[in-house]
């Protein structure tokens, strides 16, 4: 799964940045969701698993999207800062981390559809 959801980050990004805002977006959502997964009180109310410790990890979450806000600030034209291979794929492996922690990796891969289909999309 980490090593999936890296790939397909990084095949998203290509080369000129544009997996920043999905990754965010990405990262928003797994910050709920780790928020209620590790929340002792929401997570039998909603009806999922709950896992200790894992709430911390939406502290994580806001600070990837935090860096990407930063990212998109530098990256406004004329872009100044090039993420390539070593942001793509280490956001990548944040989001497929966070996702076999919080035990939600098929969630994954609803709310990182658009890695899904750019990397069938590359596949073909």
């Amino acid at each position: 799964v980490i090593v999936g959801a890296s790939n397909a980050v990084n095949l998203t990004d290509g080369l000129d940045g544009l997996a920043i805002v999905p990754v965010m977006i990405a990262a928003a959502c797994f910050g709920l969701i780790t928020y209620f997964v590790g929340n002792a009180v929401y997570a039998p109310y909603l009806g999922i698993t709950f896992i200790q410790g894992t709430g911390e990890l939406s502290v994580l979450c806001g600070a990837l999207i935090g860096a990407g806000i930063g990212f998109l600030w530098f990256n406004a034209p004329p872009a100044m800062v090039f993420m390539g291979d070593t942001g793509s794929l280490a956001m990548g492996a944040g989001l497929g981390a966070i996702a076999v922690i919080v035990k939600h990796e098929l969630v994954l891969v609803v709310i990182g559809g658009l890695f899904v289909l750019e990397t069938v999309s590359v596949m073909i």
